[in-house]
């Protein structure tokens, strides 16, 4: 995998500066990203003076104090501790941080997780709105399907490290095609108790990848599975004659649009979820 400014295969360490600036992670648990004994302030005047965007202190704290006002906070804030802010507000911070080197891509790895619902739903349209205003990639981690179809142009589905499925998102959630993907949406929790299952059943399979011959593609859209064979004939032959439609965990009807109201389809967020 390439970056304009360099190779992202090669340890961290061996990275040019102005490629680590424009990759930059926001972590799953802002209790633990940030130093309890440090204020927020200088937790994003850190990435500054390391990345030498500023050229003085002044200047850092005047920046650290716009990037924490770009994630929606008051930059008053800024002197505070981390335990001083909420939940929320400390995972606002770690965007702020990563927003420090002015990055092209955004990694985002579970950053709703420890959230509850209503402040979730105000981080997602935080990164939309980001997304927009700074032209950003973002690629977000998650196991939250639902969050997931809401916010991504495309899926990528890992198992043990290697993609199994992948391609536009409502093709893949409306016929997932490889049995973890499948078993994924099968264990998802529905809070409707009359709500039908999200698929019909999963196969017991195998890998069949093998050498250049790893792929089967679906239509022309970029939808393709990894090769696999099902251990069960009769469930395989089923499968493959008779494609399934299902409702992926989520909404039944649409996707979840951060910006309710918000028609334009071209002023969707462009991210990517694993």
């Amino acid at each position: 995998m390439r970056h304009a400014d360099g190779d992202l295969a090669r340890p961290a360490q061996q990275r040019p500066l102005s490629l680590r600036r424009r990759v930059q992670l926001v972590f799953q648990n802002a209790d633990t990203s940030l130093n309890p004994r440090r204020s927020v302030g200088d937790a994003v005047r850190h990435p500054l003076r390391f990345f030498g965007t500023v050229t003085d202190r002044t200047e850092a704290t005047e920046r650290a104090r716009r990037l924490i006002a770009d994630v929606r906070l008051d930059p008053a804030l800024a002197d505070r501790l981390p335990a001083q802010l909420s939940g929320g507000q400390r995972q606002r911070i770690g965007i702020a941080r990563a927003l420090a080197g002015e990055p092209d891509v955004l990694i985002a790895d579970e950053i709703t997780t420890a959230l509850d619902v209503s402040v979730q739903a105000d981080v997602l349209r935080l990164l939309d709105d980001l997304r927009r205003e700074r032209d950003l990639a973002c690629l977000f981690i998650s196991h939250d399907l639902a969050v997931v179809r809401g916010i991504a142009d495309r899926v990528v589905v890992l198992r043990h490290g290697v993609v199994v499925e992948e391609g536009p998102t409502e093709a893949v959630f409306a016929d997932p095609r490889h049995p973890y993907t499948r078993q994924l949406m099968a264990a998802a929790l529905e809070p409707d108790p009359d709500a039908q299952p999200y698929v019909d059943d999963t196969a017991d399979w195998a890998d069949a990848a093998d050498g250049d011959d790893i792929w089967t593609d679906h239509g022309t859209d970029g939808h393709r599975v990894r090769r696999w064979r099902a251990l069960n004939a009769l469930w395989q032959k089923e499968f493959r004659e008779v494609p399934r439609a299902v409702r992926a965990p989520g909404r039944p009807r649409g996707r979840l649009d951060p910006h309710p109201g918000r028609k334009d389809p071209a002023a969707r967020p462009h991210l990517a979820a694993r």
